[in-house]
């Protein structure tokens, strides 16, 4: 253990910070954050928040390393994630390894000592499910691995509701189903472009076992559903009409990429296009989601006052 601690204190900060995919941990966070804010309707307590923050963005990062350690082999031969550290040999196995597995046992610590168990208890499952179930099986034995791992992603805005009130209601799950229908055509996009990057590795993305024209009918079905489930958070009176607006035009968005990305048949034309648009598509949703939450709650202590 001293030979591996005094190996990793040798490497470069920035390798470790790779292994973290920050991107994708900004985004699991900001969701989480939007989860947290949505939960109350007044000021979240500071400390509970930042723990809650810090521990779900560990438990994030734990559960990426976790994913470069075991896809190194994977990653090799992958144009998108050749020149990742392990691939790369900028760390040992080892020591990538040591490094997620601090993260998680950090990030529950926080959880379950400052936070609450229920948080501890879904990151936790939320971790193992992406890490282990998803990176490990679900990613080498099913074209619907996008699909079924798509949970442990989706689960953020649930955690940080449940790390603010303790519990976990019909809102917090709508916000889930939201993620949960968005990832296959967010992931589906991409796996186009890299359609050949992923029979090389050997994994059976939807476009490498069924072809890109059905992949592109998924997605555009899947967008289809996406924009009215989008809808419901409005239909049930969560949110107002400032929220039901940015909803109606993302969702306008996505449908035309989507059928755009349809129309071009076999190529892979528009589907990074599509990819970046998804994402945009999410933290905007997700952000008119807040500022309807709060102009709802100024225009209630106006006519109250």
């Amino acid at each position: 253990m001293t030979e591996i601690a005094l190996y990793i204190s040798n490497i470069p900060f920035n390798k470790y910070y790779e292994l973290c995919k920050p991107k994708v941990v900004l985004l699991i966070v900001f969701t989480a954050i939007v989860g947290m804010l949505l939960s109350t309707p007044g000021r979240l307590p500071i400390d509970l928040f930042l723990y809650s923050t810090i521990g779900i963005a560990l438990a994030s990062a734990s559960g990426a390393a976790i994913n470069h350690w075991v896809d190194q082999r994977i990653d090799i031969v992958m144009d998108r994630t050749r020149n990742r550290p392990l691939p790369q040999g900028n760390m040992s196995s080892a020591s990538a390894l040591t490094f997620a597995i601090s993260l998680g046992v950090i990030s529950m610590i926080i959880l379950v000592t400052q936070v609450n168990m229920l948080t501890a208890l879904l990151t936790l499952t939320s971790l193992v499910g992406y890490a282990i179930i998803y990176t490990m099986f679900l990613k080498r034995s099913t074209p619907q691995n996008i699909v079924l791992g798509g949970a442990a992603g989706a689960a953020p805005p649930v955690l940080g509701w449940a790390a603010m009130t303790g519990e976990v209601n019909t809102e917090a799950l709508l916000l889930f189903l939201i993620i949960f229908i968005w990832t296959p055509p967010h992931f589906w996009a991409l796996a186009i472009k890299r359609k050949d990057e992923y029979a090389r590795a050997g994994l059976p993305m939807l476009p490498v076992t069924h072809g890109i024209a059905f992949t592109k009918v998924h997605i555009l079905l899947y967008t289809l559903m996406l924009v009215a489930v989008t809808l419901m958070p409005f239909v049930i009176k969560m949110t107002g009409l400032v929220y039901l607006a940015g909803a109606v035009a993302l969702g306008i968005g996505f449908i035309y990429h989507a059928f755009k990305l349809y129309r071009t048949g076999d190529s892979d034309a528009h589907a990074m296009k599509t990819f970046a648009y998804s994402i945009f598509y999410l933290s905007a949703l997700f952000a008119f989601l807040l500022i309807d939450h709060y102009a709802r709650i100024l225009l209630r202590e106006y006519f109250v006052l």
